[in-house]
């Protein structure tokens, strides 16, 4: 099983990265495929409780690739690690199907607790570099997050996100329609309105308070 999802990812290389020429070359030259086949083997060991060579073998993993990934980390096949410097995948982080991850990503926890804390990726989900996803929720499949976005709730399926926090900006392809800012001509409107409201009520107690000396 690890040896053919090893193959599945040398696949993935070469079907999604346009500058791969051959499975040896990607084999050999390719860190992200390094740090992927390294993960298998230490998740291996996770998985059947040899926790400290299982970390060995992960932290061996970051000094030569620069992408460090903790072995408990549950990873599907066909997954593309492009350039990679910089990444890092959480303990109980989830990394769905045919997933692409460029550098500088980080899918983290927050909180100190144990249990559940980093985040699950569905199907098809790229996220572009620099990206920040933190937090245990779920990304749908087929999702996007743009570069540089810090993505902080989940995501239905089909959503590109983007931003600090990271927003829904399309579905299925469809731009949705944002939210627009108000002007400082609207706010000068609401200022005068607010000043009318105010001298109305003045008013209606002076009214008031006359009414009471009259009685």
């Amino acid at each position: 099983m690890i040896f053919k999802d090893i193959w599945l990812d040398i696949k993935a290389v070469q079907e999604r990265d346009p500058a791969a020429r051959s499975a040896l070359e990607v084999l050999l030259l390719y860190q992200g495929i390094h740090a992927l086949i390294c993960h298998r083997f230490a998740h291996w060991f996770y998985k059947h409780r040899m926790f400290f060579i299982a970390r060995l073998i992960s932290q061996i993993s970051r000094f030569f690739t620069l992408i460090e990934i903790h072995p408990g980390a549950q990873l599907g096949h066909g997954i593309l690690i492009d350039h990679g410097s910089g990444v890092v995948i959480g303990e109980t982080a989830v990394v769905g199907d045919n997933c692409t991850i460029y550098q500088g990503v980080t899918l983290g926890g927050v909180g100190t607790k144990k249990g559940k804390r980093h985040p699950t990726l569905g199907n098809n989900v790229m996220v572009g570099a620099g990206a920040k996803i933190l937090g245990a929720f779920e990304v749908g499949d087929n999702c996007n997050i743009a570069a540089n976005a810090v993505l902080l709730k989940p995501l239905e399926e089909n959503i590109t996100a983007a931003g600090i926090p990271a927003r829904p900006v399309r579905k299925d392809g469809v731009k949705l329609p944002q939210a627009q800012p108000i002007s400082q001509e609207h706010f000068c409107r609401m200022e005068d309105r607010i000043r009318e409201l105010e001298e109305t009520v003045r008013q209606l107690r002076e009214e008031l308070e006359q009414e009471k000396n009259r009685g």
